[in-house]
């Protein structure tokens, strides 16, 4: 019955897969969201016949900085997700073979 609990551990990590799959929509929205308003200040900038400078606007500083740590959290969840998704390959396989296993040895034992 062993296949009973490494079945349970491959639903536990199929769970935080989809756990770390909605954080990734979330950060991904928030990256959009940040880009647009960088665009937007961006835009301003344009339409503005003064002579200020787009990199010392400390707004588009702040965003700038929260876009790259959404970038880099982003990839941080794409390496989660994707050792999440080999394990859950594995004990897929081990499940597999466990359920094999006992078959077997349930025919030769009679």
């Amino acid at each position: 019955m062993t296949f009973l609990a490494i079945d349970a551990q491959k639903n536990l990590f199929t769970l935080q897969k989809s756990q770390l799959q909605f954080e990734q929509t979330l950060v991904m929205s928030r990256c959009n969201y940040v880009t647009r308003q960088m665009g937007d200040i961006a835009q301003l900038y344009d339409d503005d016949d003064s002579s200020g400078d787009l990199e010392d606007d400390p707004n588009y500083i702040a965003l700038q900085r929260e876009e790259s740590y959404l970038e880099t959290r982003q990839d941080s969840l794409d390496s989660q997700i994707s050792l999440i998704e080999n394990e859950i390959s594995s004990l897929k396989n081990l499940v597999k073979d466990n359920i094999k296993s006992a078959c077997q040895l349930q025919l030769l034992g009679g």
